[in-house]
């Protein structure tokens, strides 16, 4: 018998949460970001569940990209971060990727390469990451034309602070600035900005987190509020349940004392899973569908929760305590991701990303 850690990715709220950035930025086409693995659900999956009502995909990784063209995806594709190397240039044009040019020899290298291509260039309106400044993207314009290697041009930037109190207004102010007298396809929102500022919506969203069903702001707003469904619900089973005394210490370094006598549970699970090592006593977790916590340190193949105050699972006769085999559940369906990466110091993004390949993951479509 396989360990009982598994995570289940339904599909059917992956279209959900595509839908309900339809239904807020309704003028503008959407790429579906699925880099790093569709944020460690599964890019090729992901990819076949969004392929019927999405308007394109955004990756990192030209062989995901590549992949995804030799199943028969056939939706643009855009490369966040274009090409490395300019012998790369040319798998651009046999597999009809976009590039995201945002240095100056990525520019010198397409027009070496003579290639015929959509292309997307990236302003820096204030991360200052990556991005042309505003000197640059004239220059780069005015080449770009002469050279006649662009098929098409849409300008895109990233927002640094979405998600907190500063918002969009300034870097909005920059890319106007920047962009003056150059009639150009937009794309702008992450998630943060496609859910809090219309205004950035332009001609094309990317969405990323929220499509995996956490919000981009947990502080602000819980993904629930936002009309939001989980995808990835990690799961597993007590496989331990021990009475503990006072004064006795749980798990490696002893960091979880007991204040009074208590019963604890052992779940298979821990950070050889993915689970946030650095989660601390108090992190929430559901046993049997009850909200409860972890207690002391996790382990590589374990923790361990609190089952003093459980009421008891099951109906009538059969109703009993939490025992061994009672279903835990990690996040997702019932307990939102985001509360988990708040409580680890953490985000979302990290929890979904860092799902060890030992899990067994089982697909729905309902």
């Amino acid at each position: 018998m396989s360990r009982p850690i598994h995570a289940r990715l339904d599909w059917a709220a992956l279209r959900h949460n595509h839908a309900r950035v339809r239904q807020v930025a309704n003028h503008s086409n959407i790429w579906s970001v699925i880099k790093a693995n569709a944020y460690g659900h599964g890019v090729l999956s992901a990819a076949r569940a969004l392929e019927d009502v999405t308007d394109g995909f955004t990756l990192i990784e030209i062989d995901s990209a590549i992949a995804l063209r030799k199943v028969g995806i056939r939706q643009p594709i855009l490369l966040l971060e274009g090409f490395y190397q300019a012998d790369e240039l040319p798998l651009f044009a046999e597999w009809e990727l976009t590039p995201v040019l945002h240095t100056l020899w990525q520019v010198d290298a397409l027009i070496a390469a003579k290639l015929h291509v959509p292309i997307y260039l990236k302003l820096d309106t204030g991360m200052h990451r990556l991005g042309f400044t505003a000197d640059e993207f004239t220059q780069v314009l005015a080449r770009l034309e002469a050279a006649g290697c662009a098929a098409s041009i849409t300008v895109m930037t990233h927002f640094a602070d979405a998600d907190e109190d500063r918002g969009i207004a300034e870097q909005m102010r920059c890319l106007r600035a920047m962009t003056n007298g150059h009639a150009l396809p937009l794309s702008l929102a992450n998630s943060a900005a496609l859910l809090r500022f219309p205004e950035s919506h332009a001609d094309w969203v990317r969405p990323g987190i929220m499509l995996y069903g956490a919000s981009p702001f947990p502080a602000r707003q819980s993904a629930e509020s936002l009309g939001l469904k989980p995808v990835m619900t990690l799961a597993s089973e007590l496989i331990g349940v021990r009475d503990i005394a006072a004064g006795d210490r749980v798990g490696y370094g002893g960091t979880f004392v007991a204040e009074q006598p208590m019963r604890i549970g052992i779940v298979a699970c821990g950070y050889a899973d993915g689970y946030p090592r650095h989660a601390p006593t108090g992190t929430p977790v559901l046993v049997g569908g009850q909200r409860t916590r972890t207690l002391g340190r996790v382990s590589m193949d374990k923790l361990c929760v609190d089952l003093t105050y459980l009421e008891k699972v099951g109906d009538g006769e059969t109703a009993a305590t939490p025992a061994i085999g009672t279903k835990v559940t990690l996040w997702g369906e019932g307990l939102p991701a985001d509360d988990v990466a708040t409580a680890a110091g953490t985000v979302a993004y990290e929890l979904f990303c860092a799902l060890a390949p030992r899990v067994l993951v089982i697909e729905v479509d309902e």
